[in-house]
Parts: C-alpha cells; structure tokens; sequence
C-alpha cells in the first residue's frame, strides 16, 4: 500500500472530524427543525443538505490531502466542485425520504443508501481528481459500503423511530450526529483499504509549511461559516415561531379567557382576560383551585363527570355558570384540555373559555318569550275564536274554538277562505268595507253573523289584524272573533221589550179612553133588552152586546201590554191542563179538517204556572196551527223532559213562515194573518217570559211551523 492510502497526519484528522461532527449536527438540527415547523421549509433544507454534503466532503479532503501534499498543484478544482455537488444532492435525496408524518423502515433504508452513496461518491471523485489511478477489491468495498450503510441506519433509526422520537429526548441528535460522523470518517478510511493505487505517490513532509496551514484555516473558516449561516437560519426560524407564540398569546389575551392547573387543579396561570372577567387579580387566584369561582348552579355529578372525563386524557367541552368576586354571575363556554406525560398521565390542564354571558341571557329570553306566547296562545285558544289567514285571505291556520263554533274541522277548513261562513246576512258593501280597511294595513272591528256547517247561525265580534312586510303591505292576517250570539237574542229581547213598553204606554191611554164609553154603551144596550119584545131587535141588541164584548176583549188586550196582571203561580200538574185545551179545539180542529193529537210519555210533569194565562196561550198557538192549514193537514202537540225543563211542542204542517218574517213574531202589531192584530203572540210571549220561560219559534217555507214552550219543572 502506498504512502496516498496508507499514511496521514493525525492532526489534520482530528480537525476533519471534529468539524464532520459540527456539519452532522448542525444538518439534523435543521432537518429535525423541518418536521416541527411550517415556515422557511425550503431554505431550511437547502441549508441542512449543504451542510452534511460539505462534512462529507471535508472529511474526505483533509484526510487524502494530509497524506499528501504535493498532489495539491496537481488537484482538479472541476472535479472537487463537483464531489461537493453530488455530496450535497445524496444527502438531500435521503434526508427527503424521511419528511412524512409516519416514517417507516423502508423510509429509513432509503435514507441510508443516499448517505452512504454520497461517501462513497465523495471518496471516489476526490480520488480522481488527485489524479491518481485506483483499483477497488470488491468485496472489501462492499463490505465497506455495508458497514457504512448500517451505521447510518442505525443513526437514523434511534432520531426518527417513534420509540425515542416520542420522548423528546435532548440526546438524540448529539448521539445521532456522533454515529454520522463515526460513519463518515470509518467509511473513509474502509474505502481507502479497499483501494489499490496505481501511481506514484512522493512522500511528503511539508505539512508544516504556511500552506497547509492556510489550507487548514480556509477549512475551517468554510465550515465555521456555514455552521454560523445555519445557526442564523435556525435562530431567525426560532424568532419567527417567538414571534408567533407572541401573536398567538395576544390573540389568546384579546378574546379568550385562559387558565392553566397543575394535575390537582390547583391554578398556576391565568391571563388578563380570566382577571378581567373573574374580578380576582392574579395574585387572589394562584394557587387556588376554581371552586373559588363556583356558583352553585350546577349539581355535584357535573363537575364529578368533568374531572373523571379530563383525568382519562380525554378533552372536556361544555357551560358552565361561574361567581365573580363581587358576586355577580357570569357564563363560559369551556375547553379543557389534559396534557400528558409519557405514561398517558396528566401533568396539567389548560383551560380556554368564551364569555357567552350575553348569550346565555338571550336564551333566556327567548325563553321566556315563548313561553309568553305559549301562555298567549293558550289563552286566545280558550277564551276567542282565532283564524289566520294569507294576504289573499286563504285559512291557514285555526284553533279548536273555531272548529267548535263552526262545526267544520280542520281539515274542511285550512285552504278555504271565510266565504264558506257566509250568511248572506250582510249586504256586499260590507265585505267590501272590510278588506278595503285592512288591505290598507289598518286594523277592522266589527260584528258579523256566520253560518255553521250545520246550517244555524251564530254571532262573533271580529277583530281582524292585518301582519305587514317590510313594504308595509300585508302579508297575512289574524282574526279574533268572540262568541256573541246569546247577547245578540238578548239585545233582540230588549229591544222586543221597548216596543212592547212603548205600545203598553199608548194602550193605557187608549184603553182608559175607550173603557167608560164601552161600559155606558153596554149598560144602556142591556137596559134596552129589559122592554124589548121585538125579536128583530132583540138580534140587532145582541149583535150590539157581542161586538162590545170584542172591543172589550182588545182592551183588555192593552190593558195586559200596559200593566201586565200580577201572575200568581201554584204548582200544577201541566198535562191535563194542555188534554183539557187540546179536547176543547178537537170540534174546531175536525171542522178544518185538521188531524188534531196529543203525544205526551208522562202522566205528571210539575210545574208553577197560573193555569188560566197558560190555557190562554195554549189556545193561541193552536188556533193558530189550525188556521195555517187551510186545507187541512196534521197538528201534533206533544211534550218531552229535557234536564229540568219540560218542552212543549206545538208542530202543524202548514204554510210555514218566511225566515225574514220569523224574526219579527211576537212585535206588537206584527202579523202574518189576513184579520190579525198583532197582539195575541206578542201576549203569549209575555204570559211564558212571566212564567221564567222561553218560546222558540222553527220554521219552513211549506213544511210547516213548531212552535217550542220551554219551562222550568218542579224537582220532586
């Protein structure tokens, strides 16, 4: 073996290798830094590939120079530029195969074989470009090139493995840049034994002179340049990740409510933020644990399910109602995040928490808002009859009150408009009216009749409102209609009762007026009898007394309008006093050709009546059935118990009564009768109102008329 591959200066081996031990340091520093950063990535790894290609190359260099230095004015600079290259590109191409997220042992034997080419590449080129010839043995290189390639592997196995990794342990990369260095210089000097050369090589002793010595200094004034230029690289890499951590805080400080545990929950940190809101100082707060801050609101078993959730490592998210100093309360939304030791275990927990205060008090609100329109709601459905309706007046929406009213259900109704209630009471001018006011934005009041499903009527007081859109145009329409058909019959009472107090009024004067020249007219004309013996006279005389007899009958007709007689009740059996009139009409009744019967189930029914003033009204409501059938027909007088009431009904199939003219039955004056006054139904009216009853009066265009008597039993 030659003195080039056998023989070197083991000062100039000490340097190589101390500065391939700050090169491989320096390029796992920065290719390690990679992995944890998101910026500067690039530059990063150019600067780390340089820097390992230049240990590489140094390595090699200083040791072939060291063994001789005349070949230095034979050396070619073209080739020693481009083993620098190749070195560097080697090392970027393994070091590139390890930047995933998970790296696995294909990864690491790629990396490997790229650093151990970039050697051997090294080695190789600096050999030619001393212009001096070589011969490999074979299987020396590959054991060489075997030897380097696990060193490398394993130094890379105990940097990146998630074994060692995971820990974070401060040894790795000192120990993992040692085993680098180790393999850099051994497969130095393996593929020198490996080599055989073919020139001669003078041996030299001028490793002393000035040159070496600036040859050495250059060295190492390149690679303490580009040792300097990464440390630059990695410190403006570690401001810039400061700076972040800096921004990160602030932002953290601006919004966010911050505090960090130790593993008991003790507190360590807060930020300015948790000072701000908890109206504690930090000095107050340190070394507490957050039941300082608890309110009371939440039972033992959230707290117990938020500690066993953070103690399992486990991220803890939820409300929570905290107590300030002063005793007012606020509400947070919180994070609460573990953070583990080696063994899984929690070290500390950081807490990050948003005031949702306002929030929390919106819901409330909200809440309460609803529940208002809930009670709302609950209380229209009970008490009105409410529809909604869209801006063309479709039924979208009703309650049950309205289903009730109208009969209609739901599904009859939703989709139809009010149309389907008509009456045919109100003129069109009137529904006209009413869309024009609350087409118009404006709210409408007023009373309508309907008709029910069932064909009866019934009367609402309306308010209709209209809803408006953001053009003040409506878009749909609420309707609150209250019941109003019992005070409707009553005010039609009423105003029955005026006309009766007014025609009682002028019955009284009339009355007064015609009784005495009645009473001197029949004195007279029974006083003329006592001498009369004409029998032609004596008619004429009895045809006198029979027409003051009828005038008599209507005064005292106006003589009941104007001072109805004290009724005087007595309990009585009613049935034989209706058999009693029904038997005195038969004759009447059979003359008309009328079918006169009575239908009643009970033999006794009780009542207080004064029996004269009902026959009279019996009478009445007969005598009329039998005069509406002309032609004869069917009248049926029958009774039935209803609750504590007994009804009488009187039913004749004639003529009927026209519903406009239904109404007006019982006015003074008002008849349907060619020769009738007016009073007789007015005074039957009176005589069962004074005995607490009513009359209902059903009727149908030549289907006939019943007329219904409805009074108050005696409970046994």
């Amino acid at each position: 073996m030659n003195a080039l591959l056998g023989t070197f200066h083991p000062y100039f081996i000490v340097i190589a290798i101390g500065l391939t031990i700050m090169a491989s340091y320096t390029s796992l520093d920065m290719f390690t830094l990679i992995r944890s950063s998101n910026q500067n990535k690039r530059l990063l790894f150019l600067g780390g590939s340089l820097s390992m290609g230049i240990g590489i190359w140094v390595m090699n260099f200083m040791a072939l120079i060291s063994a001789d230095t005349n070949r230095l004015a034979s050396y070619h600079i073209p080739l020693t530029i481009l083993s620098i290259f190749i070195g560097i590109a080697f090392t970027g191409m393994a070091f590139l195969a390890l930047f995933g997220k998970t790296i696995r042992l294909p990864h690491l034997l790629i990396g490997s074989s790229f650093l151990t080419l970039a050697v051997i590449a090294i080695q190789v080129i600096g050999l030619y470009a001393m212009d001096v010839s070589i011969k490999y043995n074979v299987l020396l290189l590959l054991f060489s090139g075997f030897v380097i390639f696990g060193s490398f592997l394993f130094s890379l196995w105990i940097l990146f493995s998630s074994s060692y990794s995971q820990g974070h342990q401060s040894w790795l990369k000192p120990v993992s840049a040692l085993i680098i260095s180790g393999a850099i210089t051994e497969g130095h000097f393996l593929l020198k034994r490996a080599a055989t050369t073919t020139s001669e090589v003078v041996q030299s002793s001028n490793t002393d002179s000035p040159f070496f010595i600036f040859l050495v200094l250059f060295v190492s004034v390149l690679i303490t340049g580009g040792l300097i230029i990464s440390s630059m690289l990695i410190s403006k890499q570690l401001a810039a990740t400061d700076t972040n951590l800096k921004d990160i805080k602030a932002a953290l400080d601006a919004s966010t409510i911050v505090a960090i545990t130790d593993r008991y929950g003790n507190i360590s940190f807060v930020n300015d933020k948790f000072e701000e809101i908890s109206k504690y100082q930090k000095e107050e707060i340190i070394g507490k644990n957050h039941r300082i801050l608890n309110s009371g609101y939440h039972p033992k078993e959230f707290f117990q399910q938020l500690w066993k959730t953070i103690q399992a490592g486990q991220i803890w998210r939820g409300e929570i109602r905290n107590k300030a100093k002063d005793g007012s309360f606020y509400w947070v939304d919180t994070t609460i995040v573990p953070f583990l030791n080696k063994k899984g275990k929690p070290v500390q927990y950081i807490a990050i928490r948003s005031d949702i205060s306002k929030r929390k008090k919106a819901e409330e609100n909200l809440r309460e808002t609803i529940k208002e329109n809930v009670d709302i709601k609950f209380a229209l459905d009970q008490s009105s009859i409410v529809a909604f309706t869209d801006a063309r007046g479709k039924i979208t929406s009703v309650n049950e009150k309205f289903c009730e009213i109208s009969k209609y259900s739901r599904e009859e109704i939703i989709g139809m408009d009010h149309r389907i209630l008509n009456s045919g009471y109100h003129p069109k001018d009137f529904f006209k009216n009413l869309w024009k006011t609350i087409g118009e934005g404006n709210v409408w009041k007023g009373e309508i009749r309907n008709k029910a499903k069932d064909g009866t009527y019934y009367w609402v007081d309306t308010t209709i409102v209209p809803f408006l859109n953001d053009q003040a145009k409506p878009y749909q329409y609420l309707a609150i209609r209250n019941d109003i058909t019992e005070r409707k019959k009553t005010e039609e009472v009423l105003h029955r009762q005026d006309k009766l107090a007014a025609v009682g009024q002028l019955a009284a004067g009339v009355a007064h007026e015609i009784r005495n020249p009645l009473t001197s007219m029949k004195g007279y004309t029974e006083f003329l009898q006592l001498d009369e013996k004409d029998p032609e006279r004596m008619e004429f005389l009895n045809i006198i007394l029979d027409e003051i007899d009828r005038v008599n009958t209507i005064v005292e007709d106006f003589m009941v309008l104007a001072k109805p007689k004290a009724v005087e009740l007595e309990e009585k059996n009613v049935v034989p006093v209706i058999r009693n009139v029904v038997s005195l009409l038969e004759f009447e009744a059979r003359k008309k050709n009328v079918r006169l019967s009575f239908n009643c189930n009970h033999e006794i029914i009780q009542i207080e009546c004064d029996e004269n003033r009902l026959k009279q009204v019996f009478l009445n409501f007969i005598k009329n059935g039998i005069e509406a059938m002309p032609n004869g027909g069917d009248l049926l007088v029958k009774t039935a118990i209803q609750d504590n009431n007994v009804q009488i009904s009187i039913q004749d199939s004639g003529v009927g009564i026209p519903k406009d003219k239904l109404q007006k039955l019982g006015e003074p004056f008002y008849t349907t009768k060619r020769n009738g006054n007016g009073l007789g139904l007015m005074v039957s009216f009176k005589i069962i109102e004074s005995h607490n009853g009513k009359v209902f009066v059903e009727s149908e265009p030549n289907k006939g008329t019943t007329f219904n008597i409805l009074l108050p039993t005696k409970i046994a």
